[in-house]
């Protein structure tokens, strides 16, 4: 099982992600061929594991069971796999990193059922492996959130005068959320206090705001084969992010027009919504709102207890958020 040139980089938790992969990938077993064979195919598409790597890092500042704290890594994996493929269903995308997506090369029917079987088999290594319930009832407070995220950001699709408060709202559920689940349990189920797995969820929540600030201002300053996705796919969607929204605060009058074709929108609508965004400093103010949440992320693993984990930590955390692609 291979996994993302970025881990050779970090030689003592490689092992236990390939582990991780390992383990979903015999976790996956259900009746239909085509479900199977999605499901593979995702789970291999070359993800770069880093909720996984979070739960697994937050484990090791005890002494704890690694078969275990690998399982309830595969459970984080499995349940974010499952957004993606139902996000891709939703967002009727065609590509996910650099390959057809499960909806695009199976059908919208496969894929919704391969999405629901990766919840099955998260809360099935959740059931198993999991110490404690509140293990189990974060989790499910988690999915909750993520919905009520999505369910947000569905609710202000082609929105004008969606606020950056309203984004921030969505990526927390969305995005913020899952990398929080990642930190509690792996600080929690490793045998930490109850306060010290708060803390790290709250450090992830802060990772995951400016893991989807940086997302979203890639999807304005990369290409599409660099970055793995369709670029500037999300505007003619109607979802509308960071660097948008706050270009938009100066003069939404001269975005509106072009906003309205939907998608509809031609290469030049783009171009002239580029073109107002780079007068109005859109990604730069993006960007220091995601230093601003990078910062909040790094006072917080400034504050674990000194040693391997904590280095190893702040290094990938660095490494994450100042990422080009």
């Amino acid at each position: 099982m291979q996994i993302h040139p970025m881990w050779a980089d970090y030689p003592t938790l490689a092992p236990e992600l390939v582990a991780t992969l390992d383990l979903i990938e015999t976790k996956i077993a259900p009746d239909s061929v085509p479900v199977k064979e999605a499901l593979l195919q995702m789970i291999n598409a070359g993800g770069k594991l880093l909720r996984p790597a979070y739960c697994l890092l937050f484990s090791q500042f005890k002494e704890t069971d690694r078969e275990k704290m690998i399982a309830l890594a595969a459970a984080v994996e499995t349940l974010h796999t499952a957004t993606l493929v139902h996000d891709d269903i939703i967002d009727r995308a065609a590509t996910r990193r650099n390959q057809k997506t499960v909806a695009a090369q199976f059908g919208p029917d496969v894929a919704v059922y391969a999405g629901d079987y990766l919840f099955v088999v998260c809360f099935k290594l959740l059931a198993q492996y999991a110490s404690s319930l509140r293990s189990v009832q974060k989790d499910g407070t988690s999915m909750e959130r993520i919905l009520n995220g999505e369910l947000a950001q569905m609710a202000t699709r082609y929105n004008y005068d969606i606020t950056i408060d309203q984004y921030l709202h969505q990526v927390s559920g969305k995005t913020g959320q899952l990398f929080a689940l990642s930190c509690f349990i792996g600080a929690y189920e490793g045998g930490n206090s109850l306060a010290f797995a708060k803390r790290a969820e709250t450090i992830g929540l802060n990772i995951g705001i400016a893991f989807q600030l940086r997302d979203d201002i890639l999807d304005y300053t990369s290409d599409a084969t660099s970055f793995g996705k369709p670029v500037h796919e999300d505007i003619k969607q109607g979802v509308y992010s960071a660097p948008l929204i706050l270009a938009m605060n100066d003069d939404r009058a001269a975005f509106r027009p072009l906003l309205s074709k939907k998608q509809t929108m031609q290469p030049e609508d783009m171009r002239q919504i580029a073109t107002l965004m780079s007068a109005h400093d859109g990604v730069a103010k993006a960007q220091a709102m995601a230093q601003t949440y990078t910062d909040k992320a790094l006072a917080g693993l400034a504050k674990l207890p000194a040693g391997a984990a904590k280095d190893t930590l702040v290094q990938l955390t660095q490494q994450l958020l100042n990422r080009q692609n």
